[in-house]
């Protein structure tokens, strides 16, 4: 019998905490009861001053999480009580920022940016009573916890109040805390936010007064604080001049890079790809795909890239290495050692001493590539980057060429096939003879070929670690040309300097161990593996070296001649990001880098521009074929973006390999390709897009049956497709899918379907001539419209259903060729659907005016049939036909009746 305010003096004086928190959870509802009171309003108001002194931390917190909802009804009553939040709940929000106890002040933070986020507190307010409060909780005479929440709050609240009071207010004294030497959670804090405050203050104030601090907080002592600023590095950046971020932020960044934290270098990498996006030019973000759209200053970069492919082309064919000349597979023959790294253009290695003649040696330059066909390998000849795919040198692995390796190329220089049987059993005692049967082809050799003791001890550690394998051929293959080798090092090492040279025919002494008559002529075959010898040990020596860094890693001028340089970004960082494919980054820096690296690229490809994209072309490929799929399901998600970026030349020289190897990829990484397949096809040219109407069946296969999802949106993409072919394409290939997955198991597949086959029906009977059109109605009919199976007929009225609503046929066309059958079903000896068919007759057809205007034959046979469903025998469908319920079309059919599910 209490009133509203009676009660709420009585449990707020209660000596139980329990009640006092039901009074603070209540009184939003008593304030909504006394409403139509202004003086009661104004009673409850000082009420909860009187709560908000509580000694119960529970109590207290219970109630500022009411204050926002409190403050938002005062605002919407504020003509009965006016300035009722700024005097009575504002204070006590303030108040509770310092708060003893941790919870109160968590949710008064929280009330307050809410507060803050709906507007509610005045602009005088924030000034007079707000500010002033947080910049004296950040006195160093605060406690470390209240000190660190009120930076945080200032920070966050920045983005609210705006540039001039985070200018007067909150500026200076966030200057002063990035310099607190006492605490490094403060500088914490500060760091992590820098870049809000830097985008509120905008440029000059950052330039002025807060990149100096952000130098001192990136070379802090504290690894925490430089992460901070690694995370925020691309929104300060966005806060600058171009010059100040050329000059200054990038060398800040590379130090970031080279932090002797892996947790600072891997949150670096992490914003290496968005900093460099900052260094686009707007003026030149406007893209064009088509190449003859392309300005003056783009084509003379084209024209000039042409010559040096051309000049690339008219090398010596002696030496120029050509993928349609040499074998797809590994010639058979004696055991060797493949090692890869192609030179080409007859330019000498520089591996070899200045002067001498690079002679190779029969088969000495072949080509090893995956299943790709030569033709698509030439072309990814043409711009390799050096250190990567032709250069980076390793032992090949057994079986390494059968796999597939997401149909990307792999260029190796094998070692000269060295004979061992042969060439220890020639002669019996007589010297071999260059032009003796069988003998090798002569080979000059270097002033001295003898290795090292440290690349012997190499070529020892690589024996051993193939000797548990060495039952497989190929392996055991490798050995022996490697012990080979090794033999001979040991010969060469017992002779001086260029005694090679001068060496007479004359046979050595057969060794220990050696079976009489089988002893190795000096003048022909110690060359063949000397010549091995010095492959192997260049190799090893390439192997201990960065192969982005090496200028003397064996390439020929040829392969330099387009240096992955560029003007537009400083070099410095280009060459940080492309490194972040090297697998040696995965182990020192963070195992998702690549990830990283791929999420980012299309940006950078967008700040570099088309006429750089040969800078990125061997990273792109490198994260198409990396191991790890969540790699390459994002680069499936944004091929189409890049493809915009590129234009049609470059799509379809570079990006559809990867996109056909994406095609045969994982469903996780083919659900990203299938998501945007229209977006990337209507890029493509017309023969090339056709060639994907053959691959479109795939689709319909997954790894995992249950995965509909995959399915629904084959069926949106085929909806988006049909305007990129013509109509017998369209009836030829997308049409048996369509029909397909109008039959799945699952009907969320099914709704898409019926739409995509109405849109087929409207292209293909808008054709000329539209017997595309005709033939496809009559194959609903026979497989849908009479199916044996219930489930066939309720589609077929479904997908007549969603003819009549999108208007697909003419209603003439329509009465002409579906109706018929459609209304053959009032005696389908299933109710769900005859239920269906009263539903689309009475809720759709009708709706028409061809049907409800014209007293024609349709209209009788349609209302005769209405009629008859009247009086079915089931109770739902003389429901549907007797009425006119609230509209409910196919799609709200899909969820909620009974009728649309089997």
């Amino acid at each position: 019998m209490l009133t509203p305010l009676g009660r709420l003096d009585k449990y707020a004086a209660s000596d139980n905490v329990f009640n006092r928190q039901m009074v603070a959870r209540s009184l939003l509802d008593t304030l909504r009861e006394v409403c139509d009171d202004e003086r009661d309003c104004i009673a409850v108001l000082e009420r909860i001053s009187r709560l908000a002194d509580d000694s119960e931390p529970t109590v207290r917190a219970e109630l500022m999480e009411q204050v926002p909802h409190i403050a938002l009804f005062c605002q919407e009553n504020r003509p009965a009580i006016p300035y009722a939040f700024s005097k009575y709940l504002l204070p006590i929000v303030v108040r509770y920022l310092a708060d003893q106890n941790n919870q109160v002040r968590k949710t008064s933070q929280a009330a307050l940016l809410a507060l803050l986020e709906q507007e509610l507190i005045e602009r005088f307010d924030v000034e007079t009573k707000v500010c002033p409060v947080l910049v004296g909780l950040t006195a160093p005479d605060s406690t470390d916890d209240v000190k660190t929440e009120a930076v945080a709050i200032m920070c966050r609240m920045a983005p609210m109040v705006g540039k001039d009071i985070t200018e007067r207010l909150i500026l200076p004294r966030f200057c002063e805390m990035c310099c607190d030497c006492r605490m490094f959670h403060v500088r914490k804090v500060c760091a992590a936010n820098f870049g809000d405050i830097c985008s509120v203050v905008g440029q000059q104030a950052t330039e002025e007064m807060l990149l100096p601090r952000f130098f001192q907080l990136c070379s802090d002592n504290v690894w925490g604080v430089r992460k901070a600023c690694a995370e925020c590095f691309m929104a300060v950046s966005c806060a600058t001049c171009q010059e100040i971020r050329r000059t200054k932020l990038s060398a800040l960044f590379i130090n970031l890079i080279s932090d002797p934290s892996r947790w600072v270098r891997q949150a670096a990498f992490q914003s290496l790809g968005p900093f460099i996006s900052t260094f686009a030019n707007p003026s030149s973000s406007g893209q064009y795909f088509k190449e003859e759209s392309k300005s003056s200053d783009d084509a003379s970069v084209e024209e000039k890239n042409s010559n040096e492919r051309t000049r690339d082309q008219e090398a010596p064919e002696d030496v120029q290495i050509r993928p349609e000349d040499a074998p797809a597979e590994p010639a058979a023959g004696p055991p060797r050692v493949e090692l890869e790294g192609t030179p080409e253009d007859g330019a000498e290695s520089p591996r070899r001493p200045p002067g001498e003649g690079a002679t190779l040696v029969g088969s000495s330059v072949l080509c090893a590539w995956s299943s790709e066909p030569p033709q698509e390998a030439a072309g990814d000849e043409k711009d390799r980057k050096p250190g990567h795919g032709r250069s980076a040198s390793r032992l090949e692995e057994p079986g390494l060429l059968d796999q597939e390796y997401n149909s990307f190329h792999f260029w190796r220089t094998p070692l000269p096939e060295i004979d061992l049987d042969v060439e220890l059993g020639q002669g019996s005692g007589s010297p071999l003879s260059p032009e003796g049967p069988g003998a090798a082809p002569q080979v000059s050799v270097p002033g001295s070929a003898s290795l090292t003791m440290a690349t012997r001890k190499e070529l020892e550690e690589l024996i051993e670690n193939l000797e548990p394998h060495v039952d497989d051929p190929d392996v055991r293959a490798q050995v022996d040309v490697l012990a080979a080798a090794l033999r001979a090092s040991s010969l060469d090492a017992c002779d001086e300097p260029g005694e090679v040279a001068r060496r007479s025919p004359v046979q050595d002494e057969p060794a220990a161990g050696e079976l009489p008559g089988c002893g190795l002529s000096r003048e022909a075959s110690v060359p063949l593996i000397s010549d091995a010898v010095e492959d192997v040990d260049s190799a090893l020596c390439y192997m201990r070296h960065d192969p982005d860094l090496g200028s003397d890693g064996g390439f020929s001028p040829d392969e330099e001649r387009r240096p992955r340089v560029q003007d537009v970004v400083p070099q410095a960082l280009l060459d940080q990001y492309l490194s972040m494919t090297d697998p040696s980054r995965a182990q020192t820096v963070d195992t998702e880098i690549a990830k990283h690296c791929a999420y980012s690229l299309p940006g950078v490809a967008l700040t570099l521009g088309r006429q750089n994209w040969h800078c990125l072309r061997e990273t792109y490929e490198t994260l198409a074929s990396d191991m790890q799929w969540k790699v390459r399901r994002t680069l499936a998600f944004s091929i189409h973006e890049l493809a915009v970026i590129l234009g049609d030349q470059l799509t379809a020289a570079d990006l559809v390999p990867i996109f056909n190897g994406f095609l045969k990829d994982l469903d996780e990484v083919r659900i990203g390709v299938l998501k945007h397949l229209h977006d990337f096809l209507k890029l493509l040219h017309v023969d090339k897009r056709r060639e994907y109407l053959y691959q479109l069946q795939e689709f319909l296969v997954t790894d995992n049956s249950r995965n509909w999802r995959f399915r629904a949106e084959l069926a949106e993409q085929l909806i988006l497709l049909l305007e990129l072919y013509s109509p017998r394409d369209v009836y030829d290939y997308l049409r048996p899918i369509a029909l397909s997955l109008c039959a799945d198991k699952v009907s969320s597949v099914r709704w898409i379907s019926y739409k995509l086959v109405s849109e087929m029906v409207r292209k293909l009977h808008r054709a000329a001539p539209p017997s595309f059109g005709v033939d496809l109605i009559h194959e609903l009919v026979e497989n849908f419209g009479r199916c044996p199976r219930w489930s066939g007929r309720q589609a077929f009225v479904f997908v007549c259903q969603t003819v009549i609503e999108d208007d697909c046929l003419p209603m003439d066309q329509f009465a002409l060729h579906l109706m018929p059958h459609l209304l053959t079903l009032a005696n389908d000896r299933v109710p769900n659907v005859r239920v269906l068919l009263a539903k689309t007759l009475r809720q759709t057809l009708l709706e028409k005016e061809y049907f409800s205007a014209s007293a024609s034959c349709h209209q009788e046979a349609v209302e005769q049939t209405i009629v008859a469903l009247q009086m079915d025998r089931d109770s739902d469908v003389k429901y549907f036909a007797s009425t006119h319920p609230a509209g409910t079309r196919i799609s709200e059919d899909a969820l909620s009746t009974a009728s649309s599910t089997y």
